[in-house]
């Protein structure tokens, strides 16, 4: 699995170059909704990532945000996105990552998360515990709710659908020391591997958003499920990762009675 990891890394850090050395620059927007958007470095991106890793394992099959689908029935399949986090990119705001996880006959086994402006790089394979620039990481100790620092994000239909997570973000807000939100899902888990959040939710989200995070934060001692604490995978519509400590606590505030999911 070795192998698997360097190459996602040095795709990672390809397609982190271009993003970082690109920041800056007046590039193409194009919009998938209201608020849904993609930049050209989006597709720079996810194309540096794609020939890099088709040219090591070209039997492989790849699922990207960005139309990418390529399905030759290896048993191997790359999830990535090639830039989590574009609104902020669009805005020059620093905040983003590169996301790479690789799927072996329906379990994620790797998983490879890049900032490209902190040169942080998060990294795991299942069952071999998680990693921040190449020292292993591990969850936070908070035990309490009251004193946690929480992640969230916002779905893209939120101007038009009532499941728009506002409800959970209000129940939450007196029940925390702090909630944030960094536009970047990918790196909310990341962040709760390490310790520097504590528990993170979101709703509506792709598998290329949460493949890589979510086995970081598992190998990382986190605990990883669905709004009811049942069992997650890349395709369901919520998540919630915790410390593990905090994860009940987590559940009852998202189950609380007359909300909106």
């Amino acid at each position: 699995m070795d192998r698997y990891l360097e190459a996602a890394k040095d795709a990672a850090q390809k397609a982190g170059r271009i993003l970082r050395e690109n920041i800056d620059k007046s590039g193409t927007i194009f919009f998938k909704g209201a608020i849904d958007l993609v930049t050209n470095f989006d597709n720079q991106s996810q194309e540096a990532i794609f020939k890099h890793l088709s040219s090591c394992f070209p039997g492989h099959d790849f699922m990207a945000e960005e139309g990418l689908n390529k399905e030759e029935g290896a048993g191997f399949r790359w999830i990535f996105d090639p830039l989590d986090g574009t609104t902020n990119y669009a805005h020059n705001f620093p905040i983003f990552c590169v996301s790479i996880a690789l799927e072996r006959k329906g379990e994620i086994v790797l998983g490879v998360v890049y900032d490209p402006m902190r040169k942080e790089m998060f990294s795991a394979i299942k069952g071999g515990g998680a990693f921040f620039n190449g020292k292993e990481i591990m969850v936070s100790s908070v035990d309490d709710l009251d004193k946690g620092l929480i992640a969230t994000g916002f779905p893209y239909d939120i101007r038009v659908s009532e499941v728009n997570n506002i409800v959970h973000f209000n129940n939450f807000l007196t029940r925390v020391q702090g909630i944030r939100r960094c536009g970047s899902a990918a790196m909310d888990l990341c962040y709760v591997a390490c310790g520097r959040f504590d528990g993170f939710w979101e709703l509506k989200l792709q598998p290329w958003d949460v493949a890589a995070g979510a086995l970081i934060a598992q190998e990382g001692g986190g605990r990883i499920s669905d709004f009811k604490n049942h069992e997650f995978n890349i395709f369901s519509s919520e998540i919630l990762a915790t410390n593990g400590l905090i994860h009940q606590q987590m559940v009852d505030v998202l189950q609380m009675e007359n909300v909106k999911v």
